[in-house]
C-alpha cells in the first residue's frame, strides 16, 4: 500500500503537515502506553499480531459447518457488527453477488434496519433455502438486531428442527454476560467472543468480521497477514515519513485546520462501495463529537461524476478527497473495434478497460485539484485479501491517531444513545415513563 500526499500538501501552508509531527508522535505514544481517553478500547491496536493460526483454524472449522449445511447465511448485526464483513466480502466477490462464490452460501445481511418490507422479503426468500444465522451482538438487546434474530431463530427452528438449528446458528457476543450470551449457552450454539476492549467499528479482525468472511469462502489468514504487515509498518518507532497511518492522520488534520470540513472517499472500483460505508462509520463515529470532526462522505467514480461530480468540481470549497486506487484489476478486457464507429470510440479500440478507467481517474484528480480540492491518493496493488487487510489496519490506526490530534476520545460514541432514549420512550419501554411524558408534552 502507498500513500501520495503531494496533491494535498499544496493546499496548506508550508510546513503545516510537518508541524503536526509532535502531536502525531504524542498520539501514537498515548495509544501504545494506554494513557489516552478511551484506553479501555485499545484491543484493536495489536490485534492482528495476536491472532494465531489455531484461532484462524477454529474460525475456518465453524465456517465449514455452515458451508456444508446452508445455502444462505444471514449475518445479523448493525454498525461495526456488519459493515466490516460486508466491505471485505463485497470487495472480494463477483460484482454480481448471486454468482459468487457459486459453491459457497449466499451471505445476507440483516439486523441493520427496522424495515418491515426488508425483513418480510428476507423471510420470504429464506423459506426457499437452507439457512443459518451468525448473530453478532455484545448485549443481545440492540433493537434492530434483536428483532431480526428473534424472527430468524424462530423460523430456523421451525424449518430445520432444533437439532439442526443448533448447528447453523452461531453467536458472536460477550464472553460472560448479556441476552445473546445467555441464549447461546442455553441453546448450545457455537459461539465466539467479541473482546471487551475492541469497539464495534474496530472489530472486523475479530470473529465479528472473520467468521462471515470465512463462510463466504475467502482466505482470512491472508487478510490477517496484510493487517499484521501494516501493523508492523505503523509501529511507534517508525519515522512519521515511513508510517502511512501517521502521514494520513497528519495531512487530514492539517487540511481540516485550513478550513476544509468534509472528506470525500472516492473509489474507481464498484466493489469498493462498502469500503466507503465502513470508513464513514469508523471516522464519523470516532471523530464527530464535542462540536468537532471532519464529516466523512463517499462517492463511487466514475458513476458519481455524472451527479456529485458537479458539486465536487464547482461547489463550496470545504472539501478534500481521499482516493482509493487499485493498480491491477483481476481480469483483462479490451474495448472492441466497430466498423461503423457511430459512437466515435474507435480511438479506444484495443485498449484495456482499466486503462480507460485509470485515465478517467487521473483526469479527475487533475480537474479536482485545479478546482481547489486537495487530493490524498492511497494505492493498493489489487483487490485481494492481503491488500484489504492492509487497508483495514491502516485506516484503524490512522483513525486513532487522527482523533487524538483532534482532541476527542476516538473510542466512545455518546451521541448514538440520544435517539435510542427517544425511541424507547415513544415505544413505552418499561423504565422510560418520565422520558415518554416529556416527549408527549413536546409533541402537543
Amino acid at each position: 500500500m502507498k500513500i501520495n500526499i503531494s496533491k494535498a500538501q499544496q493546499f496548506v501552508t508550508a510546513g503545516a503537515v510537518e508541524a503536526l509531527e509532535p502531536q502525531v508522535m504524542a498520539a501514537q505514544k498515548a495509544l501504545e502506553q494506554g494513557t489516552c481517553e478511551g484506553n479501555d478500547f485499545l484491543g484493536w491496536l495489536h490485534l492482528p499480531s495476536s491472532i494465531t493460526p489455531q484461532f484462524i483454524n477454529e474460525i475456518n472449522a465453524t465456517a465449514k459447518v455452515l458451508q456444508e449445511n446452508c445455502d444462505a447465511v444471514v449475518v445479523a448485526g448493525i454498525g461495526g457488527s456488519y459493515l466490516g464483513a460486508r466491505m471485505v466480502i463485497d470487495a472480494l466477490s463477483n460484482s454480481f453477488g448471486w454468482l459468487q462464490p457459486s459453491n459457497m452460501p449466499r451471505i445476507l445481511f440483516a439486523g441493520n434496519n427496522i424495515g418491515e418490507d426488508y425483513l418480510s422479503e428476507l423471510i420470504g426468500y429464506l423459506k426457499t433455502v437452507r439457512f443459518g444465522v451468525i448473530n453478532i451482538s455484545k448485549s443481545g438487546t440492540t433493537t434492530e438486531t434483536a428483532i431480526t434474530f428473534r424472527l430468524l431463530k424462530k423460523m430456523c427452528e421451525e424449518q430445520m428442527g432444533k437439532d439442526v438449528a443448533k448447528k447453523v446458528i452461531v453467536a458472536v457476543t460477550d464472553a460472560k454476560k448479556g441476552a445473546a450470551r445467555t441464549t447461546a449457552d442455553k441453546e448450545g450454539y457455537k459461539s465466539f467472543v467479541i473482546p471487551d476492549n475492541v469497539g464495534g467499528r474496530f472489530s472486523v479482525l475479530t470473529p465479528v468480521g472473520l467468521l462471515p468472511i470465512a463462510v463466504a469462502g475467502f482466505d482470512i489468514a491472508a487478510l490477517v497477514k496484510g493487517a499484521q504487515d501494516m501493523e508492523a509498518q505503523c509501529d511507534l518507532n517508525a519515522p512519521v515519513k515511513n508510517n502511512p497511518a501517521a502521514i494520513y492522520a497528519a495531512v487530514r488534520n492539517a487540511i481540516y485546520q485550513s478550513g476544509k470540513k468534509i472528506e470525500i472517499m472516492a473509489n474507481y472500483q464498484p466493489k469498493l462501495h462498502n469500503l466507503g460505508e465502513w470508513w464513514k462509520q469508523l471516522y464519523g463515529e470516532s471523530e464527530g463529537k464535542d462540536g468537532k470532526g471532519i464529516f466523512p462522505a463517499s462517492v463511487d467514480l466514475t458513476t458519481d461524476l455524472h451527479s456529485m461530480g458537479q458539486w465536487i468540481q464547482d461547489g463550496e470549497r470545504t472539501i478534500f478527497e481521499t482516493v482509493i486506487s487499485v493498480e491491477k484489476p483481476n481480469t483483462s478486457l479490451a474495448v472492441p473495434s466497430d466498423e461503423e464507429n457511430l459512437d466515435g470510440l474507435n480511438f479506444l479500440a484495443g485498449k484495456r478497460i482499466d486503462e480507460v478507467n485509470k485515465m478517467a481517474e487521473l483526469g479527475t484528480q487533475l480537474a479536482h485539484v485545479d478546482g481547489g480540492v486537495p487530493n490524498i491518493k492511497i494505492s493498493i496493488e489489487k483487490l485481494d485479501e492481503y491488500n484489504i487487510g492492509q487497508l483495514i489496519y491502516f485506516f484503524e490506526k490512522g483513525c486513532g491517531i487522527s482523533g487524538l490530534i483532534l482532541g476527542v476520545n476516538p473510542f466512545n460514541q455518546p451521541g448514538v444513545e440520544a435517539y435510542k432514549k427517544n425511541m424507547f420512550a415513544l415505544l413505552n419501554k418499561p423504565g422510560y415513563e418520565a422520558e415518554s411524558k416529556a416527549i408527549q408534552e413536546r409533541l402537543k
